[in-house]
């Protein structure tokens, strides 16, 4: 009889405490939303055209992959006007389901690479190569908050 009761307790206890977090969740004026990558890049002098190519290429191929297995909601290139040597004049905006899909992100990249480019090994060497052309200022990644 006892245990009956303190089950009884605990049960109540953990319902109690399930519905007001989800009161909780419901006082946001917001949901959680995809989540966004952006790299920042600075193409060498010259090198634009040449850059866009690999973009063109390479990685909107492995964009589409990504796209294909789920992780990956859309992708795009901005141009912005830099205003100094050292700032960016193309952003790579990738946006994910989730935060979920970077889980396991190396064996995915593997995967890609292999379908994209023939094997990780190629792809390394194609991503040396591109540091002659563009130089990475830097990224960051957020995510989306959707307004009700």
């Amino acid at each position: 009889m006892f245990r009956t009761i303190r089950f009884i307790a605990c049960a109540a206890t953990a319902g109690l405490a399930l519905s007001s977090m989800a009161a909780v969740a419901e006082d946001h004026a917001y949901t959680e939303g995809p989540v966004v990558n952006v790299t920042a890049v600075r193409t060498e002098p010259g090198k634009f055209d040449a850059y866009m190519s690999y973009l063109d290429t390479v990685w909107k191929a492995s964009q589409e992959a990504a796209k294909k297995m789920g992780d990956v909601v859309s992708y795009r290139v901005v141009t912005v006007e830099a205003r100094g040597e050292n700032d960016a004049d193309l952003y790579l905006v990738v946006t994910y389901k989730n935060w979920a899909t970077q889980d396991g992100a190396t064996a995915k990249a593997d995967a890609i690479a292999k379908m994209t480019e023939g094997s990780v090994e190629a792809a390394n060497k194609s991503m040396i190569d591109r540091g002659k052309i563009r130089r990475i200022l830097g990224s960051w990644t957020g995510q989306e908050l959707d307004l009700k």
